[in-house]
């Protein structure tokens, strides 16, 4: 029997320890940040993806890593959408984003992938626009690097540095989307 659960916050990014601390990998990390805050141990597997079953706000919450590659990453979250019998709307998917600049964050309820696969995947398989996303910014890559190679790369310390304030950001507007909606945490945050 399908079990009912409130929200969905699933971190993108690829696992192993390969892609640890890349730029490509900042939607794992705010999920682990957020894991860590609300004193979440480690994640079980289930469903092809790492889970924690939580609560915030009063509303149950199940935290996500899809342990199927960026790329693949709709597959793990229809596989879940259709165990918990879930809809779109219940889903945040946090993400990188070349297209904004390094450590800006921005949260939207619907829309097209702007280009990053793994949330075209998730859209896809989730057959619908309508899904909340939190995309963190990595910016451009510089000229001479190609944007593959620039998204698998580790972040530099200098880099972690945003990062640290733009996860915490992001962890924040997590929050605020379990307790006040999409709207008000749009406005709060964009």
């Amino acid at each position: 029997m399908a079990q009912v659960v409130t929200r969905f916050v699933v971190g993108l990014g690829n696992p192993g320890s390969r892609y640890r601390l890349t730029r490509h990998n900042l939607g794992f990390m705010v999920v682990k940040e957020l894991a860590r805050r609300w004193g979440q141990g480690r994640p079980r597997r289930k469903l092809g993806s790492g889970v924690w079953d939580c609560s915030f706000g009063g509303q149950r919450v199940v935290m996500v890593e899809p342990m199927t590659f960026m790329n693949r990453s709709g597959r793990a979250v229809a596989e879940l959408a259709r165990f918990y019998e879930a809809q779109s709307d219940q889903f945040l998917i946090v993400l990188d984003d070349l297209a904004l600049p390094a450590g800006e964050i921005r949260l939207r309820q619907r829309g097209s992938a702007g280009g990053h696969k793994g949330l075209l995947d998730v859209l896809a398989c989730l057959g619908t626009e309508e899904v909340c996303r939190l995309r963190v910014g990595i910016g451009q890559s510089p000229d001479f690097v190609d944007a593959t190679d620039y998204v698998l790369g580790k972040m530099s310390k200098e880099e972690l540095d945003w990062a640290d304030k733009a996860i915490d950001q992001a962890c924040q507007a997590v929050e605020d989307w379990l307790t006040v909606g999409i709207v008000e945490a749009m406005n709060r945050h964009n």
